[in-house]
């Protein structure tokens, strides 16, 4: 009889949470598309913004990864051993269908920029989110997104604020810096002469550093200039993307680029190797912000404001990831 009872209780108690619908979100993407998924995610894949994994903490809850995932410095530095347990499937540019179905993902999150990428995937049924963050506020709205995924919210809103901490403190060393005293900059890409125009996170950290983006005519987020144009904006500060496969001796070392200002007072330099689409963007954006204006940063000590934010973001040090160059 009193089995009976208890297993009359255990039914009681189960009908309810049977019966209640999985929680969804829908998110509208990059590319204008509405896609619904169930929340919390237990099987992501994730192409792109897999940075944010050290601030969610949601190793568990990921299934596929980029096959160039196990290079990146912070994700091994945080989680040695993730690749063992994290599979393969491909990249944003190269997806490898056939792992994915085998890894049945409840959501994949890919960059915006490959939209024959993106159609494949969802010819095929695959549940895809497209991303591509073009301004701080949309890079805030991403990692956002992986909070809902996760559960992780608060994490992730943790991780903003300190990000709106550099941030914070970077403009109030540069705010009073008059219109004619900014110093004129340009962000080269994967080419010296592909250049950021005034739309994208790089562009915004422009306006947070207060600097005058000399490629800021540039209507998108990049464009392929004429070196005779870069060199008739004559910016100050040359700063070159992590993943160019080039340096700062190259463009000083290069001729045809002696003229500019910056390459005669050896103003160069070439950012980390980090994603500038992670909260890491903050410590690049310091870093930007010393070299661009250096009396007004003299007093703050770039090693320990960064190895305060690795601490509070991710956990460790920051002399466990590679360190910025210059």
């Amino acid at each position: 009889m009193k089995s009976t009872i208890c297993i009359f209780i255990m039914l009681c108690l189960l009908l309810p949470a049977l019966d209640a619908p999985a929680a969804t979100i829908t998110w509208r993407d990059k590319t204008g598309t509405d896609v619904m998924v169930r929340i919390p995610v237990k099987r992501a894949v994730l192409y792109e913004t897999y940075e944010l994994l050290p601030v969610t903490g949601a190793w568990d809850r990921v299934a596929g990864i980029s096959r160039f995932a196990p290079e990146n410095d912070l994700l091994r530095a945080v989680k040695p051993d993730f690749s063992r347990a994290i599979n393969s499937a491909g990249s944003a540019m190269d997806v490898n269908a056939e792992a994915l179905f085998r890894l049945r993902p409840d959501v994949i999150i890919t960059w915006s920029s490959n939209p024959k990428a993106v159609a494949f995937l969802r010819a095929r049924r695959l549940p895809v989110i497209a991303v591509y963050p073009e301004s701080i506020t949309e890079l805030y709205d991403v990692m956002r997104l992986q909070g809902k995924l996760f559960g992780k919210e608060r994490k992730v809103e943790a991780a903003i604020r300190e990000m709106e901490r550099i941030f914070s403190l970077i403009r109030s060393r540069t705010v009073s810096i008059p219109t004619n005293g900014r110093r004129r900059a340009v962000w080269i890409g994967s080419k010296p002469t592909t250049a950021t125009g005034r739309v994208g996170v790089t562009s915004d950290l422009f306006r947070i550093i207060n600097l005058e983006n000399a490629a800021g005519s540039i209507a998108g987020r990049t464009a392929d200039v004429p070196l005779e144009r870069i060199a008739s904006w004559n910016p100050d500060l040359v700063f070159i993307w992590g993943n160019a496969r080039y340096g700062a001796a190259d463009i000083i070392a290069n001729p045809q680029w002696r003229h500019i200002n910056a390459v005669k007072n050896r103003a160069v330099y070439k950012s980390p190797h980090w994603s500038i689409w992670s909260p890491r963007i903050a410590p690049i954006a310091l870093w930007m912000a010393s070299r661009a204006y250096p009396e007004r940063f003299r007093n703050v000590s770039i090693e320990k404001t960064t190895d305060a934010f690795y601490r509070k973001v991710y956990g460790i040090p920051y002399g466990k990831v590679t360190r910025i160059a210059n």
